[in-house]
């Protein structure tokens, strides 16, 4: 796993971002022992799934993210579903995947990313199937941790999919 060291990186919209007068703005905090943007690449075949899994969670641990059990389920979930996404249906335009994870000091953000130019939908399955509902438990986990995730297409035609999600558990109103 290769280190891209620390400091900014992609954030989540509402994130902490330089402000636009660097003059009169205040210096910003340094960051966290924590934060950091960490990417891999692995083959697109079915052990990448449970590899990129185990990747993330040694990560996190050994960054020291303040991280509750059910927020790294959650990840490691959404980590499992975005991988096996790119194994099931990108492979043939896209034989290589990225993860990456992201950690600010209040959020965690992991993509997928794949060199697949068709940008998924999170159709609703049928009951009687085994499959198809991915997309839709990405989203659903990403909702009830208090995040936010997206689809975006890449520089050179593909897409990354990512999830960031707060390191402080959402406030219900």
């Amino acid at each position: 796993m290769e280190n891209h060291g620390r400091g900014s990186g992609p954030r989540p919209e509402g994130g902490r971002d330089d402000p636009l007068d660097p003059v009169s703005a205040p210096a910003p905090p340094d960051p966290l022992p924590y934060e950091g943007v960490w990417r891999f690449t692995a083959s697109a075949v079915d052990a990448s799934v449970p590899q990129a899994r185990h990747a993330v969670r040694d990560l996190l641990f050994r960054q020291g993210v303040p991280l509750s059990d059910d927020l790294l389920q959650g990840l490691l979930l959404i980590v499992s579903e975005l991988v096996t996404n790119v194994v099931r249906h990108a492979v043939l335009l896209s034989p290589t995947l990225a993860v990456e994870v992201a950690v600010g000091a209040e959020w965690v953000r992991v993509s997928v990313e794949d060199n697949h130019p068709y940008r998924p939908t999170a159709l609703v399955a049928d009951h009687d199937e085994t499959g198809g509902r991915g997309l839709l438990l990405v989203r659903e986990v990403t909702r009830e941790a208090g995040g936010v995730c997206d689809v975006e297409h890449t520089a050179s035609g593909g897409k990354v999919i990512w999830a960031a999600l707060p390191l402080k558990p959402a406030q219900v109103p």
